[in-house]
């Protein structure tokens, strides 16, 4: 299939004032291309900082990051901030929909700020709608959705831009039982239909399981893979 993802020896410290706080500890692991990844620990384990490194957000103290075999920490601050627009969608635990847009526009949005033609992506946002199941409430703003309806379209407004990988922090957090489940069976089609590698952060054994693959992070370090 082939890497998209590998941290090598990866390091995070944070300084608060006089205390180092380190948060990852030499972390190894790669994900290769098509894959469903579950990144599982507790909280204050250093999941989330993780997935913050491998999607660009934030940079290692140490070690190396690299997406579709491109190491980020030797990019143009331009090429890195393209590449992650390009190649990879976000999904966080809450939602960052704009209130006074309604649905179709929230999922353009990235197209917009990208300076690229809307009509260009008309097609590809029918057949995103569809995957998600919100072609009927694409004039709805989030004020007239539910939490689970919300979170559906963060997931399409991570697709629009096509990118090879999805990248979800707690995308669950905020929804119950059942809404749940829809949203990581969602998840678990777009891997699956769309081919699209997927990494999600959860602390949830159930939550975890949706992956094809488990990496357990406790105290900073990965414990399997």
């Amino acid at each position: 299939m082939g890497v998209v993802i590998e941290a090598i020896n990866v390091c995070k410290t944070f300084q608060l004032g006089d205390v180092s706080l380190e948060v990852l500890k030499g972390i190894d692991l790669t994900i290769d291309k098509e894959e469903f990844v579950s990144i599982m620990g507790p909280s204050g384990s250093g999941k989330s900082t993780l997935l913050y490194l491998l999607g660009g957000l934030d940079k290692p103290t140490s070690g190396q990051i690299k997406i579709l075999g491109r190491d980020i920490g030797a990019m143009k601050d331009k090429d890195e901030s393209a590449m992650r627009r390009q190649s990879i969608g976000f999904v966080f635990q809450f939602y960052n929909l704009i209130p006074n847009l309604n649905v179709e526009e929230n999922v353009l949005l990235p197209v917009l700020l990208d300076g690229k033609k809307l009509k260009n992506y008309q097609e590809p946002l029918e057949e995103i709608l569809e995957t998600v199941g919100l072609l009927d409430r694409r004039r709805h703003t989030p004020r007239e959705l539910s939490g689970g309806q919300q979170q559906r379209v963060a997931i399409a407004r991570a697709l629009i831009n096509q990118p090879e990988i999805v990248l979800a922090d707690e995308p669950t957090g905020n929804l119950d039982s059942k809404t749940t489940g829809e949203a990581l069976e969602l998840l678990q089609r777009i891997n699956r239909e769309k081919h699209k590698t997927i990494v999600q952060v959860t602390h949830s054994l159930e939550s975890a399981e949706y992956g094809n693959r488990i990496i357990n992070v406790r105290d900073g370090k990965v414990w399997n893979s």
